[in-house]
């Protein structure tokens, strides 16, 4: 018999809010994160607005030692250092170097890229024959694994520690992972997440592939506008969620804030067969995704109360409606609530699924569904297959039990997890 698995602690740095208070707040408002960037202007960028979290020096050193933040140049190392953090202080634990080495915890952090920035500024030295002046931390700073390097030692977890990396789809794996590891019995707590670095060095192959929207640089605030008829392409994003996953035995024992239950999921790929891509989703394998996320969890379709998709603002959302429509059996006026945190915060790649995990979780806890903003021309395609009702513009009070969140990512990969309100 699996153990049933809930989430004890969360953080986040979002670009419209840094920490689970701020997050909520511009979550509930309807607040956007997204800014224009001078820099992308310099560079020709078509797109020249983003999403980036507020990071003061203050804060970092709430988190870092001067001697950390010595030569220190990887933002997503950054914030998925101060979510995991908070996620690990929320759930009632300490960040003490001295701690005992505790095996019956672990981590799985996800990330695309890691310090790009940093990797940059040593190509330069490189170039100039300085070797010697790389620093110490020039490895722990760019490969994959950095930020599970970083948080494993600042904890002190003992269990299974890595970094996984499945493109947009990275933050809702590390959750299913961690879920499944726990289930199983090989551990009693898992803090499990995913950050994306920032800046030109990340979002310009993405500019040069025309993915990007360009026609909101002088508004920033409405150019990230998923299942909207002038939907023109994502605003890049950046930042990191965190979650701490524990076995309800554990969390039970030690009383434990509980802010919900994870049920289950289901993570696959399409192969890039009928018609999926290296960029675009096999439909057959992300209703599959879906339907066996359901059996998994062991959960029928008319018990959704609502999604939070992927939904990019890109041609693809109308064929992600599509897909839940097909795969849930629901449609119109049956179809669940739903929501793209991405309206509010742009696409923030590889830490996308987990910051939109932690709304999923927001919205069972506090018992509302986020607006999804810029929609109010809402795609006429998308009408034929569900009513325009089900996506909220405003902050909707309503009784949330359980929230599908579902990412897909490149290579044609996919992950669904599903929420709970937790009831003893």
């Amino acid at each position: 018999m699996k153990n049933r698995v809930v989430i004890t602690g969360m953080g986040v740095v979002a670009p419209n809010g840094v920490g689970i208070a701020q997050f909520t707040e511009a979550l509930k408002n309807g607040a956007s994160g997204i800014s224009f960037h001078p820099q992308l202007k310099e560079l020709n960028f078509s797109c020249q607005i983003g999403g980036t979290p507020t990071i003061t020096d203050e804060l970092q050193s709430n988190y870092f030692t001067q001697l950390q933040l010595r030569g220190f140049n990887s933002s997503g190392i950054l914030y998925g250092c101060i979510a995991g953090i908070d996620a690990w202080k929320d759930a009632g634990f300490d960040m003490n170097p001295e701690s005992q080495l505790d095996y019956d915890s672990g981590l799985i952090f996800g990330t695309g890229t890691s310090g790009v920035e940093k990797f940059r500024e040593a190509i330069y030295k490189l170039d100039d024959g300085d070797v010697r002046r790389l620093g110490s931390t020039v490895v722990l700073q760019t490969m994959s694994s950095g930020i599970s390097a970083y948080l494993s030692g600042m904890l002190g977890l003992g269990n299974q520690v890595t970094t996984n990396s499945s493109a947009c789809t990275t933050g809702t794996e590390a959750v299913l992972m961690g879920y499944d590891r726990i289930a199983h019995g090989k551990a009693k707590r898992m803090l499990v997440g995913s950050c994306s670095d920032h800046g030109p060095y990340v979002w310009g192959g993405f500019d040069a592939m025309r993915v990007m929207t360009y026609k909101h640089n002088d508004e920033p605030e409405k150019g990230s506008r998923p299942m909207s008829a002038r939907a023109s392409g994502f605003v890049p994003g950046s930042g990191a969620g965190a979650m701490v996953l524990e076995s309800l035995e554990s969390a039970t024992k030690r009383g434990a804030t509980i802010y919900a239950e994870v049920l289950g999921g289901e993570i696959n790929s399409g192969g890039q067969r009928q018609g999926g891509t290296l960029t675009a989703p096999n439909p057959e394998a992300v209703q599959r995704c879906i339907t066996n996320a359901l059996k998994n969890s062991s959960m029928s379709p008319d018990e959704i109360d609502a999604i939070n998709g992927h939904l990019t603002a890109t041609s693809k959302d109308t064929l992600e409606i599509e897909n839940w429509t097909k795969a849930l059996g629901r449609s119109g006026e049956d179809f669940p609530f739903i929501n793209s945190t991405k309206s509010l915060i742009g696409h923030c790649l590889a830490a996308a699924g987990s910051i939109e995990c932690i709304a999923s979780v927001i919205q069972i806890n506090e018992q509302f569904i986020a607006p999804s903003i810029n929609c109010e021309d809402f795609h006429d395609d998308i009408k034929e297959l569900i009513s325009i009702s089900k996506v909220p513009t405003q902050s909707l009070n309503y009784n949330v039990d359980v929230v599908a969140k579902a990412s897909f990512g490149f290579g044609d990969v996919n992950a669904c997890v599903l929420f709970k309100r937790f009831i003893p």
